[in-house]
């Protein structure tokens, strides 16, 4: 079943410079996701970090069947979000103006009960912090209803800010996965696995931003349809993972890596539980898929996780009100 595409294709003939790669039989598409939040093909960061081994399934390399034989009944689906309040200036007598900035970020779950048809929203965490650049840290008191916690980053680089604010969402969502984990639960988690997992953790990746195929194993993406995956493949870096790539929709109109998704599991659980796991996420995430009138990210960000995002913003607050007692605290501090 095809969902309605709604991107405009440019079928116009490419004019090529005659040093140029033949591109006569290419197409030229316009994504359809929402600008702000990139492009779900981004092949700026080719280099990988280890050996590719495309052998460890099946040297036959042709899109893969799903299989739920075996898969848990408890589905558990594991996000965050992130939103800067206001950016900050320190004004220092001899380093001059210190960059910084007020942020907050929320993570939970969706729990999935699949015989009973039924989900509901838990596990949410809501943290806000001032962080500083240059080892500067500020203290502010705003209240009881607004928290903060006073970090800094040693840099004087604006964007180790907002990496700074990155990795402690991830390390929340990490947190999260180690409660929720065990043998009986299918857990999907937003992002690259970041531990080495001895339960059915999945590492669920939006965007690609590297591509691990080689020219030879590469054109089955184009191949696979809408519950279909690739064969696993290994990716050999310090924490090696299986991966395989599973198209969630067939899009009329998309190009080869529309509606593509990559997953991945932890090495360490053995390849025949890796194809396992790999075959329940294959079978359950297509009947997830989001569509294009409902979600900017479509089909991509799976209808749970889209549900936990925007319960997750509710819970992050007004941040006008944030602001308003950033304010006050900042007018105390210099009247002090």
């Amino acid at each position: 079943m095809y969902h309605d595409h709604v991107a405009e294709e440019l079928t116009e003939t490419l004019e090529q410079d005659t040093e140029a790669q033949d591109a006569s039989a290419a197409r030229l598409h316009i994504e359809t996701w929402s600008p702000e939040y990139g492009a779900p093909l981004d092949t700026t960061e080719e280099v990988v970090s280890g050996p590719i081994d495309c052998q460890v399934e099946t040297s036959d390399w042709s899109p893969r069947p799903p299989s739920l034989e075996g898969c848990p009944n408890e589905v558990a689906f594991v996000d965050g979000v992130r939103r800067i309040e206001a950016r900050l200036t320190l004004d220092h007598p001899d380093d001059g103006p210190v960059p910084g900035l007020m942020a907050a970020f929320g993570v939970g779950y969706v729990q999935w009960d699949r015989a009973g048809r039924r989900s509901s929203i838990d596990g949410i965490e809501v943290e806000r912090m001032l962080v500083m650049a240059g080892g500067y840290r500020v203290g502010l008191d705003t209240g009881p209803r607004f928290p903060i916690s006073f970090e800094s980053v040693p840099g004087d680089d604006p964007s180790e800010l907002i990496s700074h604010l990155q990795r402690r969402m991830r390390s929340a969502e990490t947190a999260l996965v180690h409660r929720l984990a065990g043998p009986d639960r299918l857990v999907i988690a937003d992002g690259p696995i970041r531990e080495v997992w001895p339960h059915p953790i999945v590492g669920y990746i939006k965007t690609h931003h590297v591509m691990y195929l080689g020219k030879t194993e590469r054109p089955i993406i184009g191949r696979l349809r809408a519950g279909q995956r690739s064969p696993l493949f290994l990716i050999e870096t310090r924490l090696p993972r299986y991966s395989w790539y599973l198209r969630l929709a067939d899009l009329m109109g998309g190009h080869s890596w529309t509606g593509i998704v990559r997953g991945e599991v932890a090495a360490a659980m053995g390849i025949n539980q890796a194809v396992k796991t790999a075959n329940w996420a294959t079978g359950l995430l297509p009947g997830l898929a989001s569509e294009g009138h409902l979600d900017p990210r479509a089909p991509q960000n799976l209808v749970p996780i889209g549900a936990l995002e925007r319960d997750l913003r509710r819970n992050l607050g007004d941040p006008g009100l944030t602001i308003r007692a950033l304010r006050a605290a900042v007018r105390e501090l210099m009247a002090a």
